[in-house]
């Protein structure tokens, strides 16, 4: 399949696996790449030396492109910006920033650069700095999130720039690509949906909290600090809330909540715990039913949506009506 994206990015299939900190690594990357997907990289607050040697580890198990992602509000992001020039990295995906500081040295080495926005008005200004393409993310997503859903979002930011434009936030299987497509959009971002691909490290406790999500099992946590975060309910993401309440009534300071947050994600994702640590995930979790190499989601995923796409408004109602959209 080709769209504008998968032309720019040199990939098979106009899928990006999303940069989950502490998920999205070398392992992961790899399969999907290697599957003709985008793996990513998350580099998020890691030593330089960690990602030089994730990126090495996804270079031996697979010849095609591989992405990275930077939080711009990383003190190290020079350094790693630099890092990723000499490791001939193919794409970098960027957050918490604006990435024109260094748009002209990966220009330069040849990296196409893809900035995640919550709103048309970054998006454009992405544009201007340079961006080749644009993720637009909805508030449906796991982990750090905007405040428009990605019904409202993606076709908000294909009427604002004209570089193409990857949708990402709410998107689990073939039916979601066939809406992100007819909002605009030329390629999804998943992430929630590869977290319980074989291939990804993440503790089996962890990937199996995923699977049992029901719909109403995530929940937004720090919008009054102006960070919300989406993860799946549990004693730690109930206790954040309690003491956000309890900040914006005046009657503890950031300390008790700041202490709680520390290493949260990591005691999920490496611990196992999933009462205390943060178990970020999207809405779609629950669609996410099994555990399988991410090569055959990646062809499950395009086969629903070749099935869907081939199909008239007729037809999807006619399906819709006996639910045989599988």
């Amino acid at each position: 399949m080709k769209t504008r994206v998968t032309e720019l990015l040199g990939i098979e299939k106009p899928i990006i696996q999303g940069a989950m900190a502490w998920v999205a690594d070398a392992s992961l990357a790899a399969a999907v790449s290697e599957a003709g997907g985008l793996g990513i990289i998350a580099c998020g607050s890691a030593p330089l030396s960690w990602v030089e040697d994730q990126v090495k580890q996804a270079r031996a198990h697979t010849d095609k492109p591989i992405g990275a992602n930077i939080m711009l509000m990383n003190p190290e992001a020079p350094d790693l910006a630099k890092l990723l020039c000499d490791l001939h990295v193919e794409v970098v995906t960027t957050g918490a920033g604006s990435p024109a500081p260094y748009m002209e040295m990966w220009k330069a080495a040849g990296i196409k650069v893809v900035p995640v926005v919550a709103s048309t008005a970054l998006a454009k200004r992405m544009e201007r700095a340079g961006a080749d393409a644009i993720v637009a993310e909805g508030e449906e997503a796991g982990g750090h999130i905007g405040q428009l859903t990605t019904m409202a979002l993606t076709p908000a930011v294909c009427d604002a720039v004209s570089i193409p434009v990857i949708t990402a936030g709410g998107v689990a299987d073939g039916r979601g690509m066939v809406a992100a497509f007819a909002l605009g959009a030329e390629a999804v971002q998943m992430g929630t949906r590869f977290l319980t691909a074989e291939e990804c490290t993440v503790h089996a406790d962890y990937k199996q909290k995923i699977i049992e999500a029901k719909d109403s099992d995530t929940i937004v946590t720090g919008r009054d600090s102006g960070h919300p975060v989406r993860q799946l309910k549990n004693s730690f993401a109930r206790q954040a809330k309690a003491l956000e309440a309890k900040m914006a009534a005046g009657e503890v300071d950031g300390h008790e909540l700041e202490n709680l947050l520390t290493g949260s994600l990591r005691r999920a994702v490496v611990d196992g715990d999933v009462k205390g640590g943060s178990l970020m995930a999207g809405e779609v979790a629950c669609l996410v039913r099994d555990e399988k190499p991410a090569r055959q989601i990646i062809d499950d995923f395009m086969t629903e949506a070749e099935q869907w796409s081939s199909c008239s408004l007729q037809q999807m109602a006619d399906r819709n009506a006996t639910r045989s959209w599988k």
